[in-house]
């Protein structure tokens, strides 16, 4: 399979540059585990017994992302490559780092310090050399995630590792290997020290799985989860209405995220803790104001491993409007109140949402209803009416032109006022009727 494997065009320059150079050079990694699974290839990755200063040397552009650990990105125009010294990592002291990095020309010590055996495998598409010192193609083939060595001192080593393997399993379709997963409980301490931004990281790309059930499931059981995202697990074993709910709220949440868009990461997020505060809302069968509390706990949370604001925001607003209940009976104005309160460009995340959550509930999808509002919504939006301050006629140069004040919040104050009177009756938004009606707040 790798014989025949058209390879980008940057990688072979960079490996037939450092072999023309006398130096060893091979793809890495992730890359030729998907390869040999037949997977896109997200990353190509270059190990060399090179140093980064010499690999520096060879190429037009490089960026130097690491050089104590011996790694430096080369610039191509079809990509940007990882290029790594072969190297052997010392003691680790902080859950994440080796104390020293020592530089070496032996491929096989530095595969060995690699986490699982999938990812230490590498390829010279030049000799068509395969080294696979830990017996990567066998578990690949058994689809089996094993630490390479003492699993414990794997875990122990980068904290991180154990959460990658819950990521692996969930992205790839593989069982973590028994010894592998009893190490994970014994190393959590280990874990904790890990940097929100590494778990975050994680935390996506499990998200991007066809699957993130099986992930976030292996985290719980493993006790990741609790350490991460600890509000998840809480809604394990908490029982919803059967007449509504075959699951739990803890399933429910993974079987949404799972039917959301794998490619939508706010959808998902938004799908995996819609209901995340079910637990302390919980009265009898009812779940009081799951929603807007759900929100705030989804901020919460999210900044914590520190997504950006504009990802916390909208997971947020889809949280907070995730239980809307429209009907027919709706007025064009409730339609244009909807629209402003979830936001225009939200709405089909929220419509992806409302979807998911009905998935999971293991329901007919009856979407009649949402085509209606839909059909609806592009009236409105056809008709331009005003759904925004910003879409008046008049600004808040005029208010305060006619009400003789300074910039301040009854500026603000007033034009929220217009709008709602144009939510009501969008005939109102034009200029002259605007100007008369501003007149009015001048008690």
């Amino acid at each position: 399979m790798l014989e025949s494997t058209k390879f980008p065009r940057g990688a072979l320059e960079i490996i037939k540059t450092l072999q023309q150079k006398g130096y060893r050079a091979y793809l890495v990694g992730g890359c030729i585990r998907d390869l040999l699974l037949g997977i896109p290839v997200q990353e190509w990755d270059v190990t060399t017994s090179a140093r980064p200063a010499e690999v520096s040397k060879f190429f037009p552009k490089v960026i130097p992302t690491g050089l104590e650990y011996g790694t430096v990105t080369v610039l191509f125009s079809d990509g940007q490559y990882e290029v790594t010294t072969f190297r052997s990592d010392e003691r680790y002291v902080d859950g994440r780092h080796p104390a020293n990095v020592t530089f070496t020309h032996d491929i096989h010590q530095d595969l060995c310090r690699r986490d699982f055996t999938i990812n230490a495998l590498c390829y010279d598409p030049q000799s068509k050399e395969l080294i696979d010192d830990w017996e990567g193609q066998k578990d690949i083939q058994k689809k089996l995630i094993r630490a390479i060595g003492n699993p414990v001192e794997r875990f122990s080593e980068d904290g991180l590792r154990s959460v990658r393997a819950c990521r692996f399993a969930a992205r790839l379709g593989f069982e973590i290997e028994e010894k592998t997963f009893s190490a994970i409980p014994k190393t959590l301490e280990i874990t904790k020290k890990v940097a929100p931004e590494r778990i975050r990281d994680e935390v996506v790309k499990m998200l991007a799985a066809a699957r993130p059930s099986v992930g976030f499931e292996l985290m719980r059981e493993s006790g990741l989860l609790k350490l991460i995202l600890p509000e998840m697990e809480a809604g394990f074993g908490v029982e919803q209405p059967l007449e509504f709910h075959k699951y739990d709220v803890y399933w429910h949440s993974l079987y949404s995220c799972d039917a959301a868009p794998a490619d939508n990461l706010v959808v998902r997020l938004a799908a995996l803790l819609h209901d995340v505060s079910k637990p302390e809302c919980k009265e009898g069968y009812h779940f009081y104001d799951h929603d807007q509390r759900g929100a705030e706990a989804a901020e919460e949370m999210l900044r914590r491993l520190r997504f950006s604001n504009d990802e916390i925001a909208r997971v947020s607003n889809l949280i907070r409007n995730h239980m809307f209940n429209y009907e027919s009976s709706w007025s064009d104005a409730a339609v244009r109140r909807f629209m402003r309160r979830v936001g225009v460009e939200n709405l089909e995340g929220l419509f992806a949402l409302r979807r998911a959550d009905t998935v999971a509930m293991e329901r007919e999808i009856d979407d009649a209803y949402l085509q209606e509002l839909k059909r609806r919504i592009q009236k409105v939006t056809e008709e331009e009416h005003a759904l925004q301050v910003k879409d008046l006629k008049v600004d808040g140069k005029d208010v305060m032109k006619i009400l003789k004040i300074k910039p301040g919040p009854k500026v603000g104050k007033v034009l929220n006022a217009l709008l709602e009177k144009v939510l009501d009756d969008p005939n109102l938004n034009e200029r002259e009727i605007l100007l008369k009606l501003i007149k009015e707040h001048e008690a």
